[in-house]
């Protein structure tokens, strides 16, 4: 149902008071806004005569908003933020809709990124819009359409399309493992530097566990991101536990090895996931029917 008018303060009073709440001071506001001081005074005024009850708390010369002006300035920001994608979505493609995707950054670049161009082939009506998330968010109060998720799937009101499991290999290169004591199996690792992902803390031991070792200390020191580490490992850093997929060039050219068999499918797998509201949008039916065919594994219908 409609929003009464009384609930809906102007588009301008809402922009002073969020530049107000992120600058801190009404000069620079007017300064972004190209506005003067006393017209940000003036649409600051409005808004609070418009929900009746003071907004503002005077702090010296200055003015600073009060903890509950400030609490409702960070809704507003985040609405106002919606409403410029919205209608940048409508004014740079409005026939063949848009799609904003969250994507993980290294599985993103290296494994969706190169596909891509065979979407824009098939869909040229459509515009993908990419950004990077490491981790879940609300897609309620975040600008997103869809995202690419690495875990269950697990993540509340959404559909989910599973893509492929996740198989990690063990990779260094051949200088650093040549100045090491003889590496003769799995277990000779344990008295290497590995390298670690903080986003996946149990994904040595589950390798270990692979392989037949159990309840044993695993070292080593923990990293962000999937890129670091490999950095690390090409440095001669450590041994890295990396996708099979971010390496094929590296192990191909032999920049790295594999020094104890290869890949071990690990926990997890990577979805796409999208609210369940937009399940029908044309655009991301477009893109999710096209993804299913890249998926990699045999249950990749959506569910």
């Amino acid at each position: 149902m409609p929003l009464p008018r009384r609930s809906l303060p102007s588009i301008a009073s809402l922009r002073a008071l969020e530049a107000l709440d992120r600058l801190g001071s009404a000069t620079a506001a007017a300064a972004e806004l190209s506005l003067t001081q006393s017209a940000v005074s003036r649409q600051l005024k409005t808004l609070e005569d418009f929900i009746g009850h003071p907004i503002l708390t005077r702090e010296g010369r200055g003015v600073r908003l009060t903890p509950e002006a400030a609490d409702y300035a960070a809704r507003v920001r985040g609405a106002l933020e919606q409403i410029a994608q919205a209608t940048m979505r409508l004014s740079v493609n409005a026939a063949g809709g848009t799609l904003s995707l969250a994507i993980l950054p290294t599985f993103g670049m290296r494994w969706l990124v190169p596909r891509l161009p065979d979407f824009a082939h098939r869909h040229p009506e459509v515009t993908i819009n990419l950004s990077t998330r490491l981790d879940k968010f609300n897609f309620a109060s975040e600008p997103f359409d869809a995202a690419l998720h690495f875990g269950k799937p697990d993540w509340p009101g959404t559909g989910t399309l599973r893509l492929r499991h996740e198989a990690m290999v063990e990779v260094a290169t051949p200088e650093f493992l040549s100045r090491q004591r003889a590496v003769r199996g799995p277990r000779d690792l344990l008295r290497l530097p590995l390298l670690h992902i903080g986003t996946r803390p149990d994904a040595w031991a589950d390798w270990f566990a692979a392989h037949g070792i159990t309840g044993v200390p695993i070292g080593g020191t923990i990293h962000d991101q999937f890129a670091t580490i490999m950095q690390m490992a090409l440095h001669g850093m450590g041994v890295a536990l990396l996708p099979d997929y971010l390496v094929e060039q590296e192990l191909a050219t032999g920049r790295l090895v594999a020094p104890c068999g290869g890949p071990v499918t690990m926990r997890g797998a990577y979805y796409l996931v999208w609210p369940e509201r937009r399940a029908q949008d044309a655009a991301l039916t477009a893109f999710r029917d096209w993804l299913a065919g890249q998926a990699d594994d045999e249950d990749g219908l959506p569910r």
